[in-house]
This record gives structure tokens, sequence and C-alpha cells, in this order.
């Protein structure tokens, strides 16, 4: 079954696998289509942590099938998808033996950097293990995309040298990058003190907590009219 999945189309593998993990997720048939299917993903630069996180459980029944590749592929799309936890569940299926490899090791450092906020440290380390990140296409642009999220959380007003090393850009690459985002996004340049600019992000209820909706934390006025008969 796995060279007919591979021959079809995207969607219409994706719609292939989604039959096979509702008839018999554990079934250690639909193995070799599930791994075709991670391959479909990275050249797609489409994600599914569900069929990834069953092919890894058959992984845990089936360990002499383990394909250590297809597992570093797993982990890289999880980390893609970062704020999501995706990386932490597909670890958690991964044995502890496996993820003592250089390649995993690599995977579990750069998740903590960014976990943590570690921009540059991020950037230094992927860029020495280029062969792993650049395996799956996209891998950068998902990760300049969360450190943004990240920015626009925590500032107002971001200097244009905590967004270079944040994202790993810098000198005309930047100001394209730049000139995107005004124009799409809602960001304002302005100059700062001395030669530097910052950029002044859209409010949002994080870094503007006076946006926050505090009706949420309140009781509506028919709640409160219901209790007063039951008090008297």
């Amino acid at each position: 079954m796995g060279r007919e999945l591979q021959k079809q189309p995207q969607q219409e593998m994706a719609s292939a696998v989604e039959q096979l993990l509702a008839v018999n997720p554990y079934n250690p048939d639909i193995l070799p289509d599930l791994e075709n299917y991670v391959n479909e993903q990275v050249s797609s630069e489409t994600y599914s942590l569900d069929a990834n996180l069953c092919l890894l459980r058959l992984y845990q029944f089936e360990p002499e099938r383990m394909s250590t590749q297809i597992v570093a592929r797993i982990l890289v799309k999880a980390l893609m998808a970062i704020p999501a936890p995706d990386f932490s569940l597909c670890l958690f299926l991964i044995p502890e033996r496996v993820q003592m490899e250089d390649q995993f090791k690599t995977l579990i450092i750069l998740s903590h950097y960014l976990e943590t906020g570690k921009f540059r440290q991020f950037w230094d380390e992927a860029a020495k293990n280029r062969h792993i990140v650049e395996a799956v296409p996209g891998f950068e642009q998902a990760i300049q995309a969360y450190a943004v999220h990240v920015l626009s959380l925590t500032y107002q007003k971001v200097p244009r040298s905590v967004l270079a090393e944040a994202i790993n850009i810098e000198g005309l690459s930047l100001d394209k990058f730049l000139e995107h985002q005004v124009a799409n996004s809602g960001w304002i340049l302005e100059k700062g003190h001395g030669k530097g600019q910052l950029i002044v992000m859209p409010p949002n209820e994080f870094n503007h907590p006076e946006l926050k909706k505090k009706s949420s934390d309140s009781i509506p006025l028919e709640h409160i009219t219901r209790i007063f008969p039951i008090l008297s």
C-alpha cells in the first residue's frame, strides 16, 4: 500500500492517511504509508501532528523498523509549530536511547532556546547543524514568524537591533522584511534615540494590558440578579 500512497497527490494522500488512522491507527501495516506521508509533508510544506504521533506510537511497538531520519523530520516539523507543544508531545514518544543521538540532542537544544526566547543562541546552533534543519523547507521562515510573535507580545516598540537578532536578518534583507510588515501587518517605523530605529508593534492585550477585556473576569449582571432571590 505504501507505494500506491506515495504516488497520490498531496490532498488525496492526506485523505487516505486520515482513513487509515480512522480504521485502525495501531495496525503496523500502515507504517510505510505514514513514513511516506512524513516525506510528503516535508516536500509540500504541510503538517499533520496526528499522523506523526501515530507513526511514533507504531515505532514504539516496532522499534526495529524505526527510521531515525523520519523521526528527525517529524521533530523538525513539530518544532516549526511552536508555540504549540507539538515538539514535547512527539519527544515523549521517542525512546531515550534514540534521544541521545547527536541530531536529536541538537533538536532538543534548539527547542530549549526557542522556549526561553534565546534567539541568538538558537540561530548560532542552527547554523552549526544546517544539515538537520535545512532538510525541511520552510523551517527558517516558521521560526522567524515565531520570533516576531514573541516580540509582538513583549514589546510596544522593538529596537531594530533586537528584531534583527531575533529573526537573524540584517541589512537590505531586513529593510525588505520591514517594508513588507509595514505594508501588510500594521507595523510603524520611527526614529529612536541616536541613529537607532524603532518598530512600533500593533497593539494587543499583551503589549498593551489596558486592552485586555475585563468582561471575562466579571460576573454577568443577569447571574447576579438570579442569586438575590436565592439569598433572600
